[in-house]
């Protein structure tokens, strides 16, 4: 019968699977702790076990929570949360905070996203500068009530620094091997939010809605071809990628929620969004487990529109561009 893994096996383990090939662990743990290569060696194999300031000093410098440890085989689901509005995070270190974790993603030698979408996914958004200007105006209006936007008028000019860290987000995202997995509610969040903010009186001038919906239109298409095609690539550059990098999926009723499941060189990583942007975040391999289940179950009962399902396809994407029809038909008869 195989023993369970001690604490110490799994903590060494994790660290191996962050670690980069051309890195090694041992050195890495012996300057770390100023120990031997020998202790270092001893310490890996199990053969001496860490106190508590090696394990401290360990955890802290790799970034791994010890309660994450201690819960790995249990129903105690330890998270870690980027929430945007708490002790000075904002959308700028929010999506700083992305742009790492995409950039290491893409750095893996084995890596796939499982994408559940209820919203149009984030990275997305920097595919416009239009659609950045909105969102960012959007979550500050929605998620930080000192950020200086209470009385601001909506422009679609995106903050230059804002728009660059997404436009790299996006670059990372699109090299990715990836799987969306949207329903006909996908773009419907934000188009309820733009009719919000017209109601609202906070755009600028009126033509930019408008604007906003022939900007969403021509994000549809482009999306619609990276289905096509099989891959992604930047709008207006050739559209050039790996066949079958990019699997678009449609499921009619079940996507509830924008959950992002990561696989990396052997790790699991959940990103679980809540109050708009933020997330929760957690590697325990019990819960991604649960997670990469219910996906793989979720792709069984929905329709892959990516590759040669040209009917499908044109079926779906005509369905959401009705979506933003209606919308500017609404806005035109209440203007």
């Amino acid at each position: 019968m195989t023993q369970p893994l001690t604490v110490q096996e799994i903590l060494f383990q994790s660290i191996k699977n962050k670690l980069a090939p051309n890195i090694s662990f041992v050195h890495d743990l012996s300057e770390l702790l100023g120990i031997s290569y020998d202790s270092a060696y001893r310490r890996i194999r199990g053969e001496k076990e860490l106190s508590l300031e090696e394990l401290k000093t360990i955890c802290l410098h790799y970034e791994i929570s010890i309660d994450a440890l201690f819960s790995f085989k249990s129903n105690h689901v330890i998270f870690n949360s980027l929430a945007i509005g708490t002790e000075g995070f904002d959308i700028e270190k929010c999506l700083c905070s992305l742009l790492m974790a995409i950039k290491k993603i893409h750095g893996a030698r084995e890596r796939e996203i499982i994408y559940a979408a209820k919203d149009i996914p984030v990275f997305y958004y920097f595919e416009f500068p239009e659609i950045a200007a909105f969102k960012i105006y959007f979550w500050n209006k929605a998620l930080i009530p000192a950020s200086g936007y209470e009385d601001k008028k909506l422009s679609l000019q995106a903050p230059e620094n804002l728009y660059e860290i997404g436009r790299q987000l996006l670059s990372h995202y699109i090299k990715i091997p990836t799987i969306e997995i949207w329903s006909e509610e996908t773009i419907s969040s934000v188009l309820r939010q733009i009719e919000y903010c017209f109601i609202s009186g906070f755009f600028e001038r009126i033509e930019d809605v408008f604007r906003l919906c022939d900007v969403l239109e021509s994000w549809l298409d482009h999306v619609q071809s990276q289905a096509e095609h099989g891959f992604q690539y930047m709008r207006g550059t050739p559209a050039e990628g790996i066949e079958n990098n990019y699997r678009l999926f449609h499921n009619e009723v079940l996507v509830s929620d924008n959950t992002i499941l990561v696989n990396m060189d052997g790790q699991k990583i959940s990103y679980n969004t809540y109050n708009v942007i933020n997330q929760l975040i957690t590697t325990n391999p019990v819960f991604c487990n649960q997670i990469e289940k219910s996906f793989r179950n979720l792709m069984q009962k929905s329709t892959m529109i990516s590759g040669t399902s040209a009917k499908e396809r044109y079926r779906f994407f005509n369905i959401l561009h009705e979506k933003i029809k209606m919308l500017r038909s609404r806005i035109e008869r209440m203007g």
